[in-house]
């Protein structure tokens, strides 16, 4: 048995059901309970069961179930309409409008059924005395759907030209369909501009912003406004992500991620809702969904993906190219339905058009975290049938290939590595002998993209240089790998492998047997493994001054000899960069910071910008140590500039992240945002997701926070908070952000789970030193769970963050949180007694702490502090005597809290240097008390003294027009009592 025995207690359950998440479960409930109102013999208890019923489905998957319980509802209309009651006669013609949407939505309904049905509402709408508007917007989707343009234009004037009445959609539900028929028309700006006051917050409904969000996404991207697309990306789907009914906006986020290079995001998008794929209660919202499902696995396969597994519909697993196929052919079958219903081939038209879309942005970061699961192709079949001999492939132009290798690298040029590379595979595959000059130089550059490993192919090329009859590029080779040793952490080994080549370049440069450029290569080998155990930490003596030896005797080498030649220049500018160091180790940071520009000169001027990045990093480290941010921020700019598309994506990560945090340090937020943003997809990219990419969105969610981008800053936030580790980002940046987290998410109305994020971080707070963010976030967690309707929680925890404010002396926070747990109090069984208690408590704990303040400006504040109160304290004896009371127990609440506002006044007054606006709002609150009982002489003395207060005031500002504007309706007020 369900419990409802009676029409008061069935209204409770269907009002509990309608706040109940969309779904089949609170279908299944709202069915129950029309059996419930069936037994209960009222006739207006069934009407109202049905029209729960069709609310629910609606807005459900199951929009398809709509059909029965209207048409029960309109034939008990027909035959007893004196059983509705007004408002139930509104929502019947009300849902006449989701008749013919879903009527249309369905394409088993035949046309004809449809346009009759349409002038069905519209007789019912006639004798009913609404307005046309309804109808002619009905008409309009029918028109627009079935692709009858000219009628639909006819239609869509008609709407906007009749006059909104009840039956009119609210502002919000008509400005997203005006705007989605200049999208179909190609007016993608005039459709933004007609959303604007719904993107605004100005129109809302249950359904609004949702879907304008939703529907912006493309033509936002077609308009070049890739920025604003994405914050309404992170802010729409937030709001549809819960809503199981909103299938067909949750598609145009699909389609965003698809049209933007996020098919990681794309997918995860998919894997939410696997029930998409297959719910079939409302056809037209599953071709939506299906056409974007084909558009994004279009897209895999393009990239290469076509083999990942992707969510697809439950049973099986899928391949992104299996997906689109099955989507498309899913897709198709549906448009075909719809065309062969409407008698046109539109829908199909559409669909298709939708399906070959080409992508808006090649690269739209969201700041998000996506994790994708890059799994094998299937298997090919087993018999699969042998494969067609395929056409000769071109001959590769082995001497092409070979002067472009060494053409980078003698110019010093990006990409020489992925030439040689190149060269040595086009060589096998032709099985072409090269020399040993080349294969020389294929085994060098081979070495240095191995990195540690590349010690034994170092030596190859020594070998081969030998062979070739280069000894000073063999002794060049040899001692690049003692460089390496050194890298592996094998400083000594390095250092005795490099003597050997140093010696003995020195005598065949000395003999003119070899060149500079072989000469400098092995100094610089050296100077490098000196600088490396210097780094190190080693404990030589002698290790600073020998490698400083050493890389002057590199500078004497080669300087005034480097004329043309890049590769000099560029030995040239890191002996620079060299030395720079070594002043830094001894702590001359000006000699440092000199260096390393001289060094960032030779590098750009040579046209060689990509290797002056790392020591412009250097210049805004020491930058940060001098405090001179201009600095800072002029070399990271510089280096993200220097570097363009060559820095990795580790280093631009770093950089754009850096550059975030001190562009946000002198308040460009939103330019720190996009710099933050830079750094999370560049970390991401960089397989650092969980370390450097979670710092990044940790402060992107605190940027965005700050500009009051709560839903963006909330969802960034949210995808940040799994990565962060107090192991690696530390406790505070865990904390940081579940606090930031839960400023969005109460700034967003969603005080439950902003109670949640505050205690969490204040559970880690507990534990520290120092407790003052233990106490602030106790008591913001409370706040958010009074606002969640939980006063007994919320109770608890104010208590803990009373008890902690008294703990640290905080006079301030404990008033605050005696005076929270006062009003909560009030409504609780506590009472007024109860709350009147708390509320003398706080007056006299800050009374004491204003006697005992030990300087003006504490002093000042606790004034302020107990003036607050005392008025609070007045509220709240106003509103606990319940006006059922007799005349005596409300004069006497009403006497007593006259008697603390008039202390507030007197305190406010007290408090020099302040706004009057505390003071004025207080003697108003006393002058209406004053008349409330019986002495509207008082109460117009006291609203003259509000109008003295702002003689001669500032009319622009509103609180003096309010306070103005109340004084003058209480002195009304009281000239008429005077009358009585």
């Amino acid at each position: 048995m369900s419990g409802i025995t009676d029409f008061d207690a069935l209204r409770r359950a269907m009002a509990e059901n309608g706040e109940r998440p969309e779904g089949p479960a609170r279908n299944a409930r709202a069915e129950q309970l029309l059996a419930d109102a069936e037994r209960l013999d009222i006739p207006l208890a069934v009407i109202e069961a049905l029209g729960h019923q069709l609310k629910v489905y609606n807005y459900s998957s199951e929009k398809d179930k709509m059909f029965v319980p209207f048409a029960r509802l309109l034939r008990m209309w027909d035959e007893r309409p004196q059983d509705f009651d007004a408002y139930e006669t509104r929502s019947l013609h009300w849902v006449f409008k989701w008749m013919s949407a879903g009527m249309l939505d369905q394409p088993h309904i035949p046309l004809a059924s449809v346009e009759k049905w349409l002038a069905e509402m519209a007789h019912r709408y006639r004798l009913a005395g609404y307005s046309e508007r309804a109808v002619h917007a009905a008409e309009f989707s029918v028109a627009a759907h079935i692709g009858e343009l000219d009628r639909a234009e006819r239609a869509y004037a008609a709407w906007l030209a009749a006059d909104r009445d009840g039956m009119a959609d609210c502002q919000a539900c008509e400005l997203h369909g005006q705007g989605g028929w200049q999208v179909r028309r190609g007016r993608d700006a005039e459709a933004i501009e007609l959303w604007r006051p719904v993107l605004a917050g100005e129109y809302t409904c249950a359904h609004e912003p949702h879907t304008v969000l939703a529907s912006s996404l493309a033509p936002l991207l077609r308009l070049g406004r890739a920025e604003q697309a994405r914050a309404h990306h992170l802010r729409g789907f937030r709001l549809v992500r819960p809503m199981e009914s909103m299938r067909g906006a949750y598609a145009d986020h699909v389609e965003f991620c698809a049209l933007t290079g996020n098919e990681a995001r794309g997918l995860e998008l998919l894997a939410e809702r696997p029930a998409y794929f297959t719910d079939t209660g409302q056809p037209r919202s599953r071709l939506d969904f299906l056409a974007v499902v084909t558009l994004l696995m279009d897209r895999m396969s393009e990239l290469e993906l076509g083999g990942q597994r992707v969510p697809g519909p439950a049973g099986r697993a899928w391949s992104a190219g299996e997906l689109a196929v099955h989507a498309r052919a899913k897709a198709l079958e549906l448009a075909a339905r719809f065309d062969r219903r409407n008698g046109t081939p539109y829908v199909g038209e559409r669909t298709r058009a939708r399906m070959a879309q080409r992508p808006l942005v090649e690269r739209l970061p969201l700041g998000v975290r996506t994790a994708v699961v890059r799994s094998p192709a299937p298997p090919a079949p087993a018999a699969a049938a042998p494969a067609a001999p395929a056409a000769p492939a071109a001959e590769p132009d082995l001497p092409a290939l070979l002067a472009e290798a060494r053409r980078l690298t003698d110019t010093l040029r990006p990409h020489a590595v992925e030439a040689w590379a190149a060269l040595a595979r086009a060589a096998k595959g032709v099985e072409v002998e090269l020399d040993a000059r080349t294969r020389a130089e294929i085994a060098d550059h081979a070495a240095m993209d191995r990195g540690p490993d590349g010690v034994e192919l170092f030596e190859r090329a020594a070998e081969l240089y030998t062979e070739a009859g280069d000894a000073g590029e063999a002794l060049a080779a040899r001692a690049r790998a003692a460089y390496v040793r050194a890298l592996s952490g094998r400083v000594d080994e390095g250092l005795a492998a490099v003597a050997g080549p140093y010696d003995d370049v020195l005598a065949l440069y000395a003999e003119d047997a070899t060149g500079l450029r072989q000469a400098a290569a092995v100094l610089m080998s050296r100077a490098r493994i000196l600088m490396r155990r210097l780094h190190e930490g080693h404990e030589a003596p002698d290790a600073a001054p020998a490698a400083e030896r050493a890389v002057r005797e590199l500078l004497a080498l080669v300087d005034g000899r480097a004329e043309g030649d890049v590769r000099l220049v560029a030995r040239l500018a890191e002996g620079r960069a060299m030395l720079a160091q070594l002043a830094e180790h001894s702590g001359d940071v000006d000699t440092a910071a000199g260096l390393f520009r001289q060094a960032v000169d030779r590098y750009v001027d040579a046209g060689l910008p990509w290797f002056a990045v790392e020591y412009e990093a250097r210049l805004a480290a020491l930058a940060h140590r001098r405090d001179d941010m201009a600095e800072a921020e002029r070399a990271l700019r510089a280096a993200l500039e220097h570097g363009g598309p060559y820095v990795e994506a580790v280093g631009r990560a770093q950089l754009h992240l850096q550059l975030a945090e001190v562009v946000g340090g002198r308040g460009e937020l939103r330019e720190a945002a996009e710099h933050a943003l830079e750094a999370a997809h560049w970390a991401d990219e960089a397989a650092q997701s969980g370390t450097l990419g979670s710092w990044a969105r940790h402060q992107l969610g605190g940027f965005l926070l700050r500009q009051g981008r709560f839903a963006e800053a909330a969802e960034v936030l949210e995808s940040a908070l799994p990565d962060l580790r107090a192991e690696t980002h530390g406790e505070g940046a865990i904390v940081q952000t579940q606090w930031w987290l839960g400023d969005c998410l109460s700034e967003l109305g969603e005080h439950r789970a902003a109670a949640e994020r505050r205690l969490q971080a204040a559970e880690i707070a507990r534990h520290w030193p120092e407790q003052h963010d233990h106490a602030t976030l106790a008591h913001l967690a409370a706040e958010s769970l009074g606002q969640a309707g939980l006063p007994a929680e919320a109770e608890r925890a104010y208590a803990r963050a009373g008890d902690l404010w008294r703990t640290l002396g905080d006079v301030h926070g404990l008033v605050r949180s005696l005076r929270a747990r006062a009003w909560l109090a009030l409504g609780d069984t506590a009472g007024a007694d109860g709350a009147r208690g708390l509320m003398t408590e706080a007056v006299r704990e800050c009374a004491a702490a204003r006697q005992a303040a030990g300087d003006e400006p504490a002093r000042h504040r606790l004034t302020y502090e107990l003036a607050h109160t005392h008025r609070q304290f007045g509220d709240l004896l106003a509103r606990s005597v319940a006006e059922e009371a007799d005349d005596g127990a409300i004069r006497a609440a009403f006497e007593e809290a006259l008697s603390q506002i008039t202390l507030a006044i007197e305190v406010f007054g007290a408090a020099a240097g302040e706004t009057p606006h505390e003071r004025t709002g207080a003697q108003l609150a006393a002058g209406w008390l004053e008349a409330d009982l019986g002495r509207p002489a008082a109460a117009a003395l006291r609203a003259r003294a509000v109008l003295a207060a702002y003689e001669g005031a500032d009319e622009a500002d509103r609180t003096v027009r309010e306070r103005r504007a109340e004084a003058a309706q209480m002195l009304d007020l009281a000239d008429r009592q005077d009358e009585d």
